[in-house]
């Protein structure tokens, strides 16, 4: 399965179907940082059993799951949103969709009720690859790439069908990989 769209900051990555490595397995990456230093992204759609408030007692009303954002610093929280307007904060990765801000905001704007679920994500731990690391696995074609996506797919709370849904979105040449058994096996 090739793939010659080359990340950049904003890009999904998919993990090809069968990766072993269970940190990725069909997994959706929404890169956040890709420079020639490396790369930082967050898995989108491996659910945690966690919500917010178990992790931030002081976000009583936040029952926002929190997604297993990658192998990397899973004691750190992450996040990403659409709601600069609110926020007036973050680092803007895809059009309309911003990584990080301000937390002493984004508390209050939370335990008021003023920020709806499906406009922020939060992870614990993230997906980091070192100089030319991203690269090397792309060449063993471990990756593909989807750079044109809507801003709404980071959003989605189908964990299940992410995966199948941007795949589906390259086109034809990778639709019918959607539907390969997560186990060659049991084909």
């Amino acid at each position: 399965m090739i793939n010659h769209a080359k990340p950049k900051r904003g890009s999904l990555l998919l993990s090809e179907p069968f990766m072993l490595d269970p940190n990725f397995k069909r997994s959706v990456v929404l890169l956040t940082e890709h420079t020639v230093e490396g790369s930082i992204g967050y898995v989108l759609n491996h659910k945690s059993n966690m919500v917010l408030k178990d992790l931030i007692p002081e976000c009583e009303n936040a029952d926002n799951v929190i997604f297993i954002g990658g192998p990397v610093a899973n004691n750190t929280l992450h996040f990403i949103h659409r709601c600069y307007n609110r926020m007036n904060s973050g680092s803007e990765i895809g059009e309309g969709i911003y990584w990080g801000g301000n937390f002493e905001t984004l508390k209050i704007l939370l335990n008021n009720n003023d920020i709806h679920p499906d406009e922020i994500k939060f992870f614990v731990g993230y997906s980091g690859w070192g100089a030319d690391q991203l690269k090397s696995e792309m060449e063993e074609n471990s990756w593909l790439v989807a750079n044109k996506h809507s801003s709404e797919l980071p959003f989605l709370d189908d964990e299940e069908n992410l995966w199948k849904e941007v795949l589906r979105s390259l086109g034809p040449k990778y639709a019918h990989v959607a539907n390969f058994p997560e186990n060659p096996l049991w084909n």
